[in-house]
């Protein structure tokens, strides 16, 4: 099995303006074609460190692929030190500079003369025409290994890909075997307590793998393997898939692309059922995930710290008289808001989630406090408290899906 490199190109990337969404999307496809990837590096629009970073590249993995760096401006610099690091001169190839005028003339457009530049690659390398924009990719086979230069434009990278990246180098490396995985997602239990159900697993497969990645409220449980095809590989996975779902249980909500949100609005629409929501510090993420799970059931949100506005919701409580008292004790405040939402929508749920956050905590994951979530539909309640709250986006994510978890259970349970 051929190992790659990923070597994404442009200072943009390393001073956080631009995000590299193109490894992560092609380390995904390269691991589909079996294909090791054991690095990706990001570099600079500096020659010198585009030269040592390639190198290296080259001297360790059969197949290099670079991103960005193909534009008409000076400090578009890949094909050079591409053709450097390969020994070879940069010669016009006379094909790629009339496709590239032809993209100008159609769009009406004045080529400026820094354009040609584009249309230069390294003497010897296959030219790779690219119908999607002005940048051409190439090849460049190496005694050393194969380098792919792409552009960095996401929607040119995947394309040049998907219809010449993978087809070159099946053929290249007579790729047979193919890996894909299964991911489990689990809510309700931290990464340790996952990794104590299931770490066995982990230490002793070797084909399929088994791993785990900590989300906020959310673990996914990772089963990869490698065949022939991807039937085999779906065989290999299957029995270790049953075996972590009886060791985890209800807590695995969903698996592969599927979302909590997904798995929420089938249960809901299936039971026909509907649900109001209350949230405090969340601010109305909890009511935007539960209307993305099933806006046709989703009847009301109510998001309030304001003392006036909650006297007015309590009063659909069981004992609106105990109003200052409820705020003495968060669980059964958290309770009469599950309450008194469903009487004010009329729904069959009513979901509270109450956050009491430590103001002195300003960590931006996991702040110190409480979260007290309740669910009831009218004649029985499930709750829960967890021991963090905070305002980042880490922690109002944890918190809503912990909310949406709750009423997951309580409708796996059968409640209303």
């Amino acid at each position: 099995m051929p190992n790659a490199e990923i070597v994404a190109i442009g200072s943009e990337l390393l001073l956080g303006q631009i995000v590299d969404t193109n490894s992560a999307w092609m380390a995904e496809r390269l691991t589909s074609l079996g294909v090791n990837l054991f690095y990706k590096t990001v570099v600079g629009d500096n020659p010198g460190r585009m030269r040592e970073v390639i190198t290296r590249a080259l001297e360790r993995s059969d197949i290099v692929i670079t991103s960005g760096g193909l534009g008409p401006t000076k400090d578009d610099l890949t094909r050079e030190v591409v053709a450097e690091v390969t020994g070879r001169a940069l010669v016009l190839d006379p094909h790629l500079l009339e496709q590239i005028e032809q993209r100008f003339r159609r769009r009406g457009l004045i080529m400026t003369p820094n354009n040609d530049r584009q249309a230069y690659i390294p003497q010897g390398a296959i030219p790779v025409e690219n119908p999607n924009g002005t940048a051409p990719s190439f090849i460049v086979e190496d005694p050393r290994g194969v380098i792919f230069v792409l552009p960095g434009v996401p929607f040119e990278l995947k394309w040049l890909f998907e219809h010449e990246t993978e087809p070159y180098l099946r053929k290249k490396f007579e790729l047979a075997e193919v890996i894909t995985y299964r991911v489990l997602k689990v809510a309700g239990l931290g990464e340790s307590s996952v990794d104590d159900r299931i770490g066995h697993l982990i230490e002793k497969l070797s084909n399929p793998t088994v791993g785990v990645l900590a989300h906020p409220g959310q673990v996914d449980v990772r089963i990869a393997a490698k065949a022939a095809n991807l039937a085999e590989a779906m065989k290999l996975i299957a029995p270790v898939e049953a075996e972590v779902r009886q060791l985890l249980g209800r807590h695995i909500f969903a698996a592969d692309n599927e979302t909590i949100e997904d798995v929420v609005g089938r249960l809901l629409r299936e039971r026909n059922k509907t649900v109001a929501v209350f949230e405090d510090l969340t601010g109305g993420l909890l009511a935007e995930r539960l209307q993305q799970a099933s806006s046709e059931h989703f009847v009301e949100g109510f998001i309030s710290k304001s003392l006036p506005s909650l006297r007015r919701l309590l009063a659909r409580s069981r004992q609106p008289e105990r109003f200052d008292q409820l705020f003495q004790d968060p669980a059964a405040l958290t309770d009469e808001l599950a309450w008194a939402v469903r009487e004010q929508a009329g729904s069959d749920f009513g979901l509270a989630l109450h956050a009491v956050p430590d103001p002195e905590d300003t960590t931006v994951n996991l702040a110190r406090g409480q979260t007290f979530i309740a669910v009831t539909d009218g004649k029985s309640f499930k709750n829960h408290k967890h021991n963090v709250a905070g305002k980042s986006q880490q922690d109002r994510a944890r918190m809503t899906l912990n909310a949406i978890e709750l009423l997951r259970m309580a409708l796996l349970e059968g409640m209303a």
